[in-house]
């Protein structure tokens, strides 16, 4: 008999993601019987509110996961290949936004507006996609479903928060320092390069080919959640000095003829998603009007003057709801729904 309400556990509470999470969770009025802070030994013994209740924080162990019914994880690639498989042998299902386990062939990679059928696959893990990828594929599934999609060429913008609370921190005061003519604080193991009134076009390291690990994350899961490793994907992505919220400017090679205007109806009608487009103001989607929102925003939507079949487009959405704790949450929703859980 399904469950009526669940012990969930948000696996790095006290991370950025973390928090948006349990924001999140509050927000939809998730259905949960008992809640469950979790982070590493730096954080542990900490508190966190949720619900307008305080919780001490209680160290991540494979013993404390006893009971939990669903696991949201955000506390890095590490701390996922080590816990949640511990989740899973005692009972829980986790949605794991870490990198580890996107690629496995025996997790599911989803975003449920576009692939919720993989759910039914999943032996206890759910990989969330990258958060840029997350945004794109929302995208490219309707225009998929009509035409068909070739080749997709995307460069990303990225927010700092993508990093983490760190990088955000390091944006402030580097334009801090920079109003106040000082010199311009530093640390490489954030960024190489000054990202204050700059643009890095390096996440994550290099690969042999030339590409960053971030850009191939773009490639493989989007084949992977789209289910058509025939779609050619290259991406570059890039840094840039915006606290919160991705952008991106996508080319599509459909495989059909399609207009702008009929791109433009898919994707009004395709949920979560929210056109912006009309030149005559001119108006158009920016990061600052997509903070602290679940919806992805597109405009800029036009025909591509070099091929017969091209689109062009520009993506906009909240990294961390979007392209995390809201599709985690989500996730768990569907699974509810769909009597998964």
């Amino acid at each position: 008999m399904k469950k009526k309400e669940y012990k969930v556990a948000v696996l790095g509470a006290t991370g950025m993601v973390g928090g948006v999470m349990m924001k999140v969770l509050e927000e939809r009025n998730f259905p949960i019987s008992e809640f469950l802070p979790l982070a590493s030994k730096r954080t542990a013994g900490s508190s966190v509110t949720f619900k307008g209740k305080k919780y001490e924080v209680q160290l991540s162990t494979p013993e404390v996961f006893e009971g939990v019914d669903i696991v949201l994880a955000s506390a890095g690639a590490s701390v996922s290949e080590k816990l949640a498989p511990e989740a899973v042998k005692r009972g829980a299902v986790v949605i794991d936004n870490t990198s580890h386990f996107r690629m496995d062939p025996n997790v599911p990679l989803v975003v449920p507006e576009v692939n919720p059928q993989d759910l039914k696959k999943h032996k206890g893990i759910i990989a969330n996609p990258n958060c840029s990828t997350a945004q794109m594929v929302l995208i490219l599934k309707p225009i998929y479903d009509a035409v068909g999609i070739k080749r997709i060429v995307v460069s990303t913008y990225q927010a700092t928060s993508g990093w983490g609370k760190e990088a955000v921190d390091l944006l402030k005061g580097q334009m801090q320092d920079f109003m106040a003519g000082k010199p311009v604080r530093s640390d490489p193991s954030i960024f190489l390069k000054q990202i204050a009134f700059n643009c890095i076009p390096h996440i994550d390291k290099f690969t042999e080919n030339g590409y960053t690990k971030e850009e191939l994350k773009m490639v493989n899961e989007t084949q992977k959640i789209m289910g058509d490793n025939s779609i050619a994907v290259t991406a570059t992505c890039v840094r840039i000095p915006v606290m919160i919220g991705h952008s991106e400017s996508v080319n599509i090679e459909t495989k059909k003829k399609i207009s702008a205007a009929e791109v433009k109806s898919l994707l009004a009608k395709f949920p979560t998603v929210k056109v912006i487009d009309d030149i005559s103001k001119p108006d158009y989607p920016t990061p600052l009007e997509c903070e602290g929102k679940d919806d992805t925003f597109v405009g800029r939507i036009r025909e591509d003057i070099s091929i017969p079949n091209g689109i062009d487009l520009w993506i906009v959405s909240d990294n961390l709801r979007r392209g995390a704790a809201t599709n985690a949450v989500l996730i768990a929703e569907r699974m509810i729904a769909d009597g998964l859980l």
